[in-house]
């Protein structure tokens, strides 16, 4: 018989993920050891390499080496990461990343299908729905009915064949009038052409259609559909209907063979297909004057067939419990009892639940995915996590207390407990000290940001970093004061009746002329106000939370048009060609086509990128580097930071004044750090954010909406971020900002509070006026937190 013994086994001896040697964008051979099955947290400034460590580093090989325990036929239809930069990765488990990439802005998808409730629900509806009008199917949006019969042939042996009558039904839930979005839109034709003009007089008014040597206009003047020298109001009925709904169809312009459609599909394809955030500002202009987009008539904004509105439980449709708030509709689940069905309905009970105790329960199933803050993208990604049964599973976190008041950030840090209580590891990227502060583990990165950041300053606990000579410790316990005196407005911004999503008829004044920030808790009606409720026009200037576009081709100097200037001023300097100071057109070193690495694809394999021989990855042509302004080089120029190019452009042989201004408002972001040509796809959300407010700053607006900028920000760089904010309003601007960081609140001149609670229970203004009579009443959640927050 075996002897027991206290020593440990030596399976509890794998303690620790261990990391030596790590080299991801910035990382400078880090090495750290970072605890299991408890709460590590990593700070630092933004850029200073956290999301590279943790994100691109850790979690990504733990991905990786999932992906390679399939076979290789499966690893055929999966991506296929390269291996991160990294001599040691040791002790990994099985790793979730629960990010804050926003969910898919498609039309079609909304909280109910990105959550699998829906799916639940159809199930519930197909059982238990009267009249019965079908499978789960019949209940679904996303799906169309579909009838077909004629003959299908059947082969059975070697010579006998025969045909066989066949028919096939499918009862979908689709509303037919709007497909299953909601909405339709109206496009204005008087936006698109001035019909009193030929097509030969430059009827069209849509942008870059005006030219008519432009191959689109010429389409429609050689097509032979219409007389281009007739107005177009003297269209017949015949030629109207072929000029704005022709099919495609071949035509010949010029001896060139090309494409005909009618206007309003061609519109469609061209303009509504893509996402209105990246478009340029003329064209996203036109497109807000020309398409309206109204509920659906036949649905009523539901979505739905009127066969799937019509059945119903306990007099409630599937639209109805759609609309619901979340914790309502989780109420009357549970007050079904259908002993058939007890295991459906206690999975539904399950998720709806998980949404309350995650601070989601003011949200609908049918609210659209692509409307929901990062934040709240963040916690319902979290729902399917909640009840799991795994442990010993790393979970990777990144700010999850972003879009949270500080009321609601106790509620997501008992979570992050919960799921370490469960025998997890916890990783969180995190800036806020109420979260940094329940850590069992902290690894502080910097010292700075890019290539002055990458290091490890501290490893630790919380008492630690405070005693702790860091950015982040020094900054720990900074707690901003409220202002003694305001500034006084110039004039309102008046709101009237405002009723966008649970606004309850709000009348506010926006004061101008200040820093108006507006709070309250998370669903409380905060961008319904400032983003659905602020008349849109050319004076107002929008920074939201979506996510910026871009390739590993793109750059900040592309994203920001700088490199247009600095293009111009190479080929001034040397009597050439803008075009060949672009790594995407003439000047790009052709073994790489200008992406600076060859990449190999390996099949089933990682592919792997290797710099290319031939430009050394400066992604330019040998020729092209011959040319110089101010002695360097463009992609010496590209490599420079911020900070260094702002110098370079600003005086001497290089001096450019059209880039000295966009590099000057790239570091009044707090971005001096970055280099001009590094990759979008390395920036962290901190970096994008502040990168997108740059740009943004060049547009003449007089008032400026800002949603959450604190958000991926270190507290050292909030104080630079209020300094931002004083200079423009300094400068004439009125400042709008939609914030949960008790600094910027403390650091207003006006607050208007929402609340009191969120969904249905918010949507109402709870107070209007000083940071300091908001902490001296303490009359509301948000004035007791900024109130304890201050020391009042």
């Amino acid at each position: 018989m075996a002897t027991r013994t206290d020593e440990p086994h030596v399976a509890d001896s794998h303690g620790l993920i261990r990391v030596h040697g790590a080299r991801v964008n910035n990382l400078k051979d880090v090495s750290v050891e970072i605890p299991k099955r408890r709460l590590t947290v990593f700070t630092g400034v933004s850029g200073s390499g956290k999301s590279s460590l943790v994100f691109s580093t850790i979690a990504a090989e733990s991905q990786r080496m999932i992906n390679e325990t399939y076979s290789t036929f499966v690893q055929g239809f999966m991506p296929t990461p390269a291996r991160p930069e990294v001599d040691v990765l040791d002790g990994l488990t099985t790793a979730i990343t629960v990010d804050q990439q926003r969910m898919g802005a498609d039309p079609r998808s909304t909280v109910g299908t990105a959550t699998d409730a829906n799916a639940m629900l159809r199930i519930l509806f197909s059982r238990l729905g009267t009249p019965h009008i079908g499978p789960p199917s019949a209940y679904s949006f996303n799906t169309a009915s579909v009838r077909a019969s004629g003959g299908i042939t059947v082969e059975r042996g070697a010579a006998r064949t025969r045909t066989v009558k066949a028919t096939f039904n499918r009862t979908g839930g689709m509303c037919t009038r709007c497909e299953g979005r909601g909405s339709v839109s109206d496009i204005d034709l008087t936006q698109l052409y001035d019909d009193s003009k030929s097509l030969a007089e430059g009827a069209f008014t849509i942008p870059g259609w005006k030219s008519d040597s432009q191959w689109t206009v010429q389409v429609y003047a050689q097509s032979g559909f219409v007389d281009p020298d007739k107005p177009i109001r003297a269209y017949t009925k015949k030629e109207l209907r072929a000029f704005l709904y022709g099919e495609p169809v071949k035509v010949k312009v010029n001896g060139v063979n090309l494409t005909y459609e009618g206007l309003i599909p061609k519109i469609q394809k061209s303009f509504l297909s893509k996402d209105k955030e990246a478009m340029q500002p003329h064209i996203r202009a036109f497109v807000e004057r020309a398409v309206a987009f109204t509920t659906c008539p036949e649905c009523d904004g539901t979505r739905l067939s009127e066969g799937a509105r019509s059945s119903r439980i306990k007099r409630i449709s599937i639209a109805d419990a759609c609309a619901m708030e979340i914790r309502n509709l989780a109420a009357w689940v549970r007050g079904l009892d259908e002993p058939s069905v007890a295991p459906l309905l206690a999975a539904l009970q399950q998720t709806l639940d998980s949404f309350s105790e995650i601070g989601l329960g003011y949200l609908s199933l049918d609210r659209p995915a692509g409307t929901l803050s990062g934040g709240e993208a963040q916690r319902v990604k979290m729902i399917r996590h909640l009840g799991s049964s795994l442990t010993d599973i790393t979970y990777v976190f990144d700010e999850p207390t972003i879009g949270l008041h500080p009321h609601d950030i106790q509620r997501m840090n008992s979570l992050l407990l919960r799921l370490r209580d469960k025998g997890n590891t916890v990783l969180v990227v995190e800036h806020k000290p109420e979260t940094i502060v329940i850590a069992d583990h902290i690894v502080d990165l910097g010292p700075g940001a890019g290539s002055a950041g990458g290091t490890v300053c501290f490893e630790g606990t919380v008492e630690g970093l405070r005693a702790g000579d860091t950015v982040t410790g020094r900054h720990f316990d900074d707690r901003a004061a409220v202002k003694k005196s305001v500034r006084e407005p110039t004039g309102a911004l008046e709101i009237r009746g405002a009723s966008t999503h649970n606004l309850r008829d709000v009348d506010v004044d926006i004061p101008l002329g200040v820093l108006t920030v507006v709070t309250g808790v998370a669903g409380s009606g905060k961008s319904s106000l400032v983003h659905g409720s602020i008349p849109a026009g050319e004076n107002v200037v929008s920074v939201d939370q979506s996510p910026i576009k871009g390739s590993r081709r793109s750059n900040p100097a592309t994203y920001t048009g700088l490199l247009d200037p600095i293009r111009k001023a190479f080929a001034k300097a040397n009597g050439v060609k803008p075009a060949l100071f672009s790594a995407n057109s003439e000047g790009a070193c052709p073994t790489c086509n200008g992406a600076g690495v060859i990449y190999t694809d390996l099949g089933m394999m990682a592919g792997v990128a290797t710099t290319c021989e031939d430009c050394e990855g400066k992604r330019f042509d040998s020729s092209v580097l011959e040319y110089h302004l101010g002695g360097r080089d463009i992609s010496e120029v590209l490599a420079m930071s911020v900070a260094e190019a702002e110098e370079f452009f600003g005086s001497g042989d290089a001096s450019t004044p059209a880039a000295h201004r966009v590099l000057g408002r790239l570091a009044d972001v707090g971005l001096g750090y970055l280099s001009i040509g590094q990759p979008l796809t390395t920036l962290s959300g901190g970096e994008r954010q502040r990168l997108k407010l740059a740009t943004h700053m060049a547009e003449k607006g007089g008032v400026y909406v800002l949603d959450e900028p604190t958000a991926g920000l270190h507290l050292a760089d909030v104080q630079q971020l209020l300094g931002l904010l004083d200079r423009l309003v300094d400068s004439g601007k009125s400042v709008v900002v939609v914030e949960h960081h008790q600094a910027v609140m403390a650091h207003a001149d006006w607050i208007i509070d929402l609340g009191p609670g969120a969904g249905h229970d918010g949507g109402r203004i709870v107070y209007e006026g000083t940071p300091a009579d908001l902490v001296a009443g303490r009359s509301t959640l948000t004035g007791e937190h900024l109130a304890a927050y201050v020391g009042a």
